[in-house]
């Protein structure tokens, strides 16, 4: 900006003159800044609204329109939780089957021997196997089925021999403490099982198991026969034997790997050996009340605020504040003047009461499932009554029964019984109502020429009046420049004309002798 100074001959503040003579200008420019201003904070409102809209219409009605939210809900329940556990799918019937656990299943595990060094001392997995008496050899394994062979020498450490029937697909581990080996099948199930492999005859293999501790009784009796396994004083590594799980279902016979099953819709985990149990199947009526209690939240908390914003009380003489107004008040002050504004920015809109009237309307509105007719009412869910409800709260709808809500508490649990005694109305009910309001909110949100898609307000058009105010206020902002140098350009040239005028009285008083 060019620095102006003036009045240096008139004496006259120009400046000052010269704002006020463009003063009718400001007021123009204030005045579209002003709109352009309310408008942009609108713009916000609506994005916050929009933002709670859509999230009710995307997720809450999204859900209760699929019929498939209310069949799943099924409650399962065993007569012995310490024996077995049980979950069901949708496609599970109600009613009652039996169960009994005839075994677990179970993983193979080898024990092996107490070990010892001759020197005494305590074997850690840094111990070389020679120290053991280990020599050199090879082990082999069934494992799932398949030979594995698992080449030992004797300068190999016990660490090194645990990682070589890892690779094999073998658990193994040195106890530090028992000083012994203990291998692992790994999973659980026959088909999993291991073994050490010792034919007739083969000395050398069942030396070297036996100076590692993993000989078995039976390893001795492939090579000496059953008498000399029998021997008193001989000790061996002990081997359990994987197991599948077996259960008995409704009488039919099942196996598997491990403990779990999945049967016809039922997903049983087998815990412990049992005798007849029963299994149970209903309908999960806290689980279905849950749902369309939580819609009904959710529907009442969007029209509570909606209702709110719409009768928010006026903000009447309240206008956005210009820079030098702000600057006239406190931070407060401004904070306050402004969100007076805001919080009635949506007051009496037109789209919003659309919204709130469909959105009431289809929830009003009466369904035939079944050939039987219903409303919300026939579940005992109703408003409090344009004059009975709280503040903004004319929309919200109550539950009889419903423990949290103090305006119907007290009535009778119509919701609840429907549920027990026809959960297929609820859900066919329900989900043809949350349908409707989805539809007629996905009308609102389509794309037209004034509104993008999934806005139910005009985005398009308010940011093209945002634009048009931007260069409306920028024309009125050039000319506000050009009458403020139209104006100083006068005053300067009379301020050049008055310093001549004064040039000229001093040089004829200098003439004069004055």
């Amino acid at each position: 900006m060019a620095i102006r100074i003036s009045g240096l001959n008139s004496g006259l503040d120009t400046d000052s003159i010269v704002q006020e003579l463009v003063s009718a200008y400001r007021t123009k420019q204030d005045k579209y800044k002003k709109a352009q201003t309310k408008l942009s904070w609108k713009q916000d409102a609506w994005k916050e609204m929009n933002t709670k809209i859509y999230s009710f219409y995307s997720k809450t009605l999204s859900n209760m329109r699929r019929v498939g939210n209310f069949t799943s809900k099924k409650k399962t329940t065993v007569s012995d939780t310490t024996k077995a556990t049980v979950s069901a799918s949708s496609s599970v019937i109600n009613g009652t089957q039996t169960l009994k656990v005839e075994q677990l299943a179970k993983a193979g595990y080898l024990t092996g021997k107490k070990l010892s060094q001759s020197s005494g001392e305590k074997i850690t997995g840094d111990t070389a196997l020679s120290d053991l008496g280990v020599k050199s050899g090879t082990l082999t394994f069934d494992v799932g089925g398949e030979q594995k062979t698992i080449e030992v020498k004797a300068d190999m450490k016990v660490k090194d021999l645990n990682a070589a029937l890892k690779e094999q697909g073998i658990g193994a581990t040195f106890d530090t403490t028992q000083q012994r080996f203990f291998l692992n099948s790994g999973k659980s199930g026959e088909k999993n099982d291991f073994k050490l492999v010792i034919g007739k005859d083969d000395k050398a293999s069942l030396d070297l198991a036996n100076s590692l501790g993993l000989a078995t009784k039976e390893n001795y009796a492939a090579v000496y026969g059953d008498d000399a396994a029998n021997a008193d004083g001989m000790k061996f590594a002990d081997k359990s034997n994987a197991q599948n799980a077996r259960i008995i279902l409704n009488g039919a016979e099942f196996e598997g790997e491990d403990n779990n099953f999945s049967i016809n819709g039922l997903n049983i985990t087998a815990l412990s050996e049992s005798d007849e149990m029963t299994i149970t199947t209903a309908t999960d009526v806290d689980g279905i009340y849950d749902m369309v209690k939580g819609f009904l939240k959710e529907y009442n908390e969007l029209m509570n605020a909606m209702e709110g914003a719409y009768n928010a009380p006026t903000a009447k003489g309240y206008e956005p504040l210009t820079d030098d107004e702000k600057d006239a008040m406190s931070d407060k002050e401004v904070e306050k003047w402004e969100t007076k504004i805001k919080d009635s920015i949506l007051r009496r809109d037109d789209t919003l009461r659309s919204v709130m009237s469909g959105m009431s309307s289809h929830m009003s509105k009466v369904f035939e499932v079944n050939g039987q007719k219903y409303s919300l009412a026939s579940f005992g869910i109703k408003t409090a009554g344009y004059f009975n409800s709280a503040e903004n709260e004319s929309y919200a709808y109550h539950i009889d029964g419903d423990g949290d809500d103090s305006v119907s508490s007290a009535n009778e649990d119509k919701l609840r019984k429907m549920i027990e005694e026809d959960p297929d109305a609820v859900a066919g009910f329900f989900t043809q109502l949350a349908t409707s309001v989805y539809d007629n909110l996905h009308e609102k949100m389509g794309t037209t020429s004034l509104s993008s898609s999934y806005k139910v307000y005009n985005d398009k058009q308010m940011k093209t009046e945002y634009d048009e105010y931007t260069k409306t206020i920028k024309k009125w902002e050039d000319k506000l420049k050009d009458m403020e140098d139209y104006y100083y350009k006068k005053f300067s040239a009379m301020e050049t004309a008055l310093a001549k005028l004064q040039s000229q009285t001093n040089s004829l008083s200098s003439l004069l002798g004055g």
